[in-house]
């Protein structure tokens, strides 16, 4: 008896005696007697199937044999070969006497017909049809394939025999053409079961009779799949899915023998048909097997339910519950020793570690987001930072291009374009120190700035697209200096994105005015525009990333919608604020920046670098594969008086400094052929330049970068674009 408890208590034990010994031996034996007896029944309907078929196929012989017959006596007749009146009457009245047949006729052998038993309009010719070839051919009875008679406009098949002279050569050809519908009287002496198939094919596999609906298919092509099967040998049952879309099962017999005909009869029963006595047989076993697994499964009720079911319910419940997001569902089961317990008790802990997974992986995600919101700040700050100072650089880079500038115009661009670099340099160095921003720790050298100079290097940068759009631009200063604590390139990038905007959405030929004021103890920078305005909707969030007027044809103005988020955060970090008004679409918009005045300093002025002087003059290997930066450095050493050798690759260098015995060498890291680091240590190693200045000049700019240059050699580094009064200033204090 403990025994028998102890096996209650294990859930497989219970699911094995409620099921597998009740139901396993009876579904077993169900579907081997099901299987039996449709096999049975598939084998008594090949048998009955293999008898019709011939049955059929014996009728339609027979009835192409009497047309043989008829077609072998009226060859035979001495004057057919006569006069055509003579032949169409005795045609005719053969005809008259065989009701199967539409027509009678006599075939020359250039394939006139010369007589015939029913009159036509006009002269026929059947020298294209293949019976009629075949005839003459093998000289004997054939019978031809589907044809639509040109004259009598019915279903047929033509029948021919030929007409033999004395040495047993063809001058002439009789035929018959059967009615197809006559045919198929003997195919309706066939009883068939319901949704049977019987019909007759040609060689060609065209329908000369079916049953049912003969009238809509006869010529019309068999499938494939049945001509494949007609080929084949001629007893074998095949499976075959009609045009109608029911499963028969097929058996095929020629029509006639030793070469009577190239028909094929066959007929299909539907596969349904087939089994249908057996399927009845075997859904009352299924029925029966139902009828045990419902008594088995009464019989385990009250067992069940409470030794099994109740406790698995409980656990598919909380189950479903941390399945639909509460992790903090438990089963609330009594541990013990047998499989159920152990089951909660895997549940409530795979719940328990779901929950402190999912309080981790919120955090991580939440951190995660944070991360990625000042990564995406950070980028869209210094895409606008960068792009900025490229205008003027680009304008400068064109009037010195040109060769047609006064000197006082190429030294006022070159200084616009040396502090543009400056300018972009700060940006990139801003860059190695990604950490600072992605916890948002923006730095601002802040200083006092007169609001003019802040003003006139925003429109400095402005002015390519102002003039581009042909704006008219008035610029409004008060007559007393203004005077703010800041960052200057910050502020310079936060007025140029507002003019930028101002100038792309204002249609070309339009008016802006930049406009500065003291108001109090604040500085008020004021741009307005007559361009296309802004909705109230634009309005509530135009300072948000990403933010744009909508995009049409006529506005089309790029951009990712981050200059004037920018320009809020910027102007919030230096404790500032700015606004922005429209009375409506097309009615311009006005900005206004406000910043926290500084009355009583004054402001700090850059003041422009100065290249040092060499003490002399000295030997200089230039290494970079960028020919233009080698060719830009070259003409700037030389200028200052310096002989300058010039290689794109390290192998190169290592020639020149042979051949030169170079003083100064300045080497790119990033070479094709070895690092700028393997060529130092070449270089270390030449007696023409052991004891050379070597300086690395690189766009890499990393801690780790520098010590693996000064482990390589280098006495000095630089990261591009170089600093040129840096570098002037290194030359000029070398020994």
């Amino acid at each position: 008896m403990a025994f028998l408890l102890f096996q209650l208590n294990s859930l497989r034990s219970r699911l094995v005696l409620l099921v597998m010994l009740a139901i396993a031996p009876i579904a077993i034996m169900t579907f081997i007697n099901g299987a039996r007896e449709r096999d049975h029944a598939i084998e008594v309907a090949e048998d009955n199937l293999l008898r019709l078929t011939n049955l059929a196929a014996a009728n339609e012989a027979q009835s192409i044999a009497s047309a043989r017959q008829i077609l072998r006596d009226v060859a035979s007749v001495p004057d057919l070969m006569g006069d055509d009146e003579d032949c169409n009457r005795l045609l005719a009245n053969i005809l008259r006497q065989n009701q199967d047949y539409a027509n009678l006729g006599l075939i020359q052998l250039n394939g006139d017909v010369t007589c015939n038993a029913t009159p036509s309009q006009g002269k026929v010719n059947l020298a294209d049809r293949s019976h009629f070839r075949r005839a003459v051919h093998l000289k004997r009875f054939v019978a031809g394939g589907y044809i639509f008679g040109r004259v009598i406009q019915k279903h047929t098949v033509n029948l021919t025999y030929p007409v033999m002279d004395d040495d047993q050569k063809v001058k002439a050809v009789v035929f018959a053409a059967m009615d197809l519908t006559k045919l198929d009287r003997f195919v309706a002496d066939i009883k068939l079961p319901p949704g049977s198939l019987l019909l007759t094919a040609d060689s060609e596999g065209k329908i000369i009779s079916r049953k049912p609906n003969p009238e809509q298919w006869f010529g019309k092509q068999v499938s494939e799949a049945m001509r494949l099967a007609m080929a084949a040998e001629p007893g074998k049952p095949v499976l075959l899915v009609g045009p109608d879309g029911i499963e028969r099962l097929h058996r095929f017999a020629r029509v006639g023998n030793n070469g009577l005909t190239d028909y094929t009869v066959t007929i299909g029963i539907p596969a349904d048909e087939i089994t249908a006595s057996a399927r009845h047989d075997q859904v009352l076993d299924l029925l029966a097997l139902g009828a045990t697994l419902v008594l088995a499964l009464l019989a385990a009720w009250f067992v069940g339910d409470v030794l099994v079911l109740r406790r698995v319910k409980r656990l598919a419940n909380t189950a479903n519950r941390i399945a639909s997001g509460t992790l903090e569902a438990r089963s609330g089961i009594v541990y013990g020793k047998e499989e159920i317990s152990e089951l909660a008790r895997a549940l409530d802990a795979m719940a328990a570690s779901l929950q402190e997974k999912e309080l981790q992986h919120l955090k991580a995600e939440s951190q995660l987001r944070e991360a990625d919101r000042r990564k995406d700040e950070f980028l869209a700050m210094l895409a606008h930072e960068l792009r900025n100072p490229l205008a003027p650089i680009s304008a400068g880079a064109q009037l010195l291009q040109s060769g047609h500038a006064s000197e006082a115009a190429v030294q006022r661009t070159a200084s616009i374009i040396v502090r543009q670099v400056h300018h972009m340099t700060r940006l990139v160095d801003d860059l190695l120190d990604v950490s600072r921003v992605t916890r948002g720790l923006v730095t601002l050298t802040r200083v006092p700035l007169d609001v003019a100079k802040i003003i006139a290097d925003a429109v400095e940068q402005a002015d390519p697209l102002m003039k581009a759009r042909q704006h008219r631009f008035d610029v409004v200063l008060p007559p007393s200096t203004l005077v703010v604590t800041g960052d200057h390139k910050r502020l310079v990038q936060v007025l140029v994105n507002v003019l930028n905007n101002a100038a792309k959405y204002t249609p070309s030929g339009g008016a802006i005015r930049l406009t500065a004021r003291a108001e109090g103890s604040n500085v008020k920078l004021i741009v307005s525009d007559n361009g296309i305005g802004m909705s109230p909707e634009l309005r509530s969030h135009v300072f948000e990333l990403f933010a744009q007027a909508d995009r049409n044809s006529d506005r089309s103005q790029g951009g990712l919608g981050l200059g004037l988020a920018l320009v809020k955060s910027l102007v919030e970090l230096h404790g500032g604020n700015v606004a922005v008004e429209s009375e409506g679409e097309q009615k311009g918009s006005t900005f206004t920046i406000t910043l926290p005045g500084t009355p009583r300093q004054q402001p700090t002025q850059e003041q422009p670098g100065h290249s040092a002087i060499a003490s002399r003059k000295l030997a200089v290997l230039v290494v970079d594969d960028n020919v233009d930066a080698a060719q830009t450095l070259q003409l700037l050493l030389e200028a200052g008086g310096h002989h300058v050798s010039v290689a794109h690759t390290a192998l190169q260098a290592l020639e020149l400094a042979q051949a030169t015995s170079p003083e100064l060498c300045l080497l790119d890291i990033g070479l094709p052929d070895i690092s700028g680091y393997d060529l130092a240590r070449g270089l270390r190693a030449l007696p023409h330049t052991a004891h050379a200045t070597l300086v690395a000049v690189t766009g890499y700019g990393r801690r780790e970068d520098r010590e693996q240059a000064d482990a390589a050699g280098f006495d000095h580094y630089f990261v591009k674009p170089v600093d040129v009064d840096a570098l002037l200033t290194l030359i000029a204090g070398l020994p």
